[in-house]
């Protein structure tokens, strides 16, 4: 298993843990992608001083609209001039922190 070659050494050399998210193209969440959203849904919640089910839904609502549209990609190709989203546009009203 992957994670069982990756995690020793990160755990040895960089004092961390390996966790590979897991998504399907249908949608579906495995059980540490779910935590790695729930954990980033909290940090970012906590961090913009908004509730935890409106971020957590934009986070699971974004994943699964990017999974689709890379799904259907994969069938079907590119048929329009790629346009770049710019971070700033994003629905969460993000705004640049200063060290």
């Amino acid at each position: 298993e992957k994670k069982g070659m990756y995690n020793q050494r990160v755990i040895q050399v960089e004092h961390a843990t390996f966790t590979p998210p897991v998504f399907s193209t249908s949608g579906g969440v495995g059980p540490e992608a779910d935590k790695l959203l729930r954990n980033l849904a909290d940090r970012i919640s906590t961090k913009r001083q908004e509730t935890y089910s409106h971020v957590i839904s934009f986070l699971r609502r974004r994943y699964r609209f990017d999974l689709l549209r890379t799904s259907v990609i994969s069938l079907r190709g590119h048929r329009s001039i790629s346009k770049s989203h710019k971070i700033k546009d994003l629905d969460l009203n993000l705004e640049k922190v200063a060290y």
